[in-house]
Formats: C-alpha cells, structure tokens, sequence
C-alpha cells in the first residue's frame, strides 16, 4: 500500500477527543479508508499528516504503515500536502495514541 493514493472520511479530526478515552487529544487528524477493511474487521484506520486544520475528508498518499505488535490493527500514514515525513516526524505526530502500544513503522 505504501505509495498508494487513498481517500476516505476524518472521524476524529484534530482538536478533537477520544470517545472512549477523553483524556486522548487528538493533534492530527485520524480517520478510515472507505471500502478498505482492516484484520479488525472495521474500515482502515489512517493517520492523516500535512493538514494544519481539522478535515472531514481526505486524500493523500499512503507514506508509511505502523504496524501494531500487540493489537491486530495496522494504521496507515498518510500526507495529504506531498511531503514524505521523516521516521522521526511520522512517530512524534502519532504518539499521542501509538505510546500505549508496541509496534514498528513499516517505510
């Protein structure tokens, strides 16, 4: 998938909080691959980097993929203003929500 144009729909847009966990804040927007499903069962879920508002849709190319080792979800990365982010930048932008969890970033 990596290289790969996506579009899909914002759920949790940045400024926004978890709806299980509130005391999450969401910096980034975060959202789903419409019509993609995940090992989960649920549409792909994508961090959504190079927007400095909230979104309600997006698209963009498929950067990276942070692979969860103790979760059955891969998050997709995707920059929707043609940058490609640095290992450093992608996984200070997701820590927010990837710190309570062990995984790797697949480039």
């Amino acid at each position: 998938m990596i290289g790969k144009m996506v579009r899909g729909v914002v759920d949790r847009p940045m400024g926004s909080r978890h709806p299980e966990y509130p005391h999450i804040l969401y910096p980034i927007n975060y959202g789903y691959v419409e019509g993609v499903f995940a090992a989960d069962g649920e549409e792909q879920d994508i961090y959504v980097l190079g927007a400095d508002k909230p979104l309600e849709r997006f698209e963009g190319k498929v950067i990276a993929i942070y692979r969860r080792q103790n979760d059955l979800e891969d998050k997709w990365i995707v920059a929707v203003d043609g940058r490609d982010y640095t290992d450093e930048e992608i996984l200070s932008a997701i820590a927010f929500q990837e710190q309570y969890f062990k995984g790797e970033l697949i480039r």
